[in-house]
Formats: C-alpha cells, structure tokens, sequence
C-alpha cells in the first residue's frame, strides 16, 4: 500500500502527460481525476484509502472501491 494518503491527492494537480504504466503513479492524471470524482460522491477518507489501490492497479474500471 502507499504511504501517500489518498485524500491529499485529492484536488492535487496532476502530472502534465501520463505514464501508462500498469501500475500508474499517484500524480498521473487517470488516478487524480477518479479520486476526485469519488470524493464529489461523498466517499469517506478510508474509502478513498481503499479506492487508491484498486484505481492504480486497475484504472480501467468505472467505478472504483
């Protein structure tokens, strides 16, 4: 798991192009965006927590957590 805690990522800005990595950076565009999208729903630091994982490892999914 990260050290970095998902809910400071959270309206950060992201890297200028993406690396496309199957284990995307923190800082790339895909995970920033699907991490704001889920805090807009209401998710919960703990959920975001869990989401950060699944949305690096998986971007290509819809929905996150």
């Amino acid at each position: 798991m990260s050290k970095t805690k998902a809910h400071k990522l959270v309206g950060r800005k992201p890297k200028k192009k993406c690396c496309r990595k199957k284990t995307r950076c923190e800082r790339c565009p895909v995970v920033i965006h699907k991490l704001n999208r889920l805090a807009a729903d209401g998710a919960t630091k703990k959920e975001l927590q869990k989401s950060l994982k699944s949305v690096r490892a998986n971007p290509g999914r819809t929905r996150a957590a």
